[in-house]
């Protein structure tokens, strides 16, 4: 088994049964509401903006672990980040699990999802948070996989 799947099997059991970025973030200057209708996830993103900054990030919700261990790795690599590299991050982690992964650019704990490419209805799974999250940024109501 090579390292980075090894990693992602501990990186997503740890984060999925111990997640920490369980919760909402009060006050929170931006709320999205996401849904997975393929298997049933459902998740809350409250978000935290000062000056362009996300200075939190916190979800809630029901999923499977790799929704949830997606959404609780998210909200930690994106505390500090400007609304631009939160954007730029979601292209650079769908690439990562849609297309052919060689490119992008994600830190080491977003990169162990880059085998889920392999695994097309999972896909969903791993960005339901990160479309509920960029949904709410947008302005818009809900986000689905759908």
């Amino acid at each position: 088994m090579s390292d980075l799947r090894e990693l992602y099997l501990e990186m997503v059991t740890d984060h999925a049964k111990n997640p920490r970025n369980r919760g909402k973030v009060e006050p929170c200057s931006h709320i999205g509401t996401g849904h997975n209708p393929l298997c049933g996830d459902k998740i809350v993103v409250t978000i935290s903006i000062e000056h362009d900054l996300i200075t939190d990030v916190k979800f809630d919700g029901e999923g499977c672990a790799i929704s949830t261990a997606s959404a609780d790795l998210m909200a930690e690599v994106l505390v500090g980040k400007s609304l631009a590299e939160t954007k730029n991050m979601f292209q650079e982690f769908h690439e990562l699990i849609t297309g052919d992964g060689a490119e992008a650019d994600v830190p080491r704990k977003l990169a162990v999802f880059s085998g889920v490419r392999e695994f097309p209805m999972r896909v969903k799974c791993a960005t339901l948070a990160w479309h509920t999250l960029i949904a709410a940024l947008d302005g818009k109501d809900g986000a689905s996989t759908e």
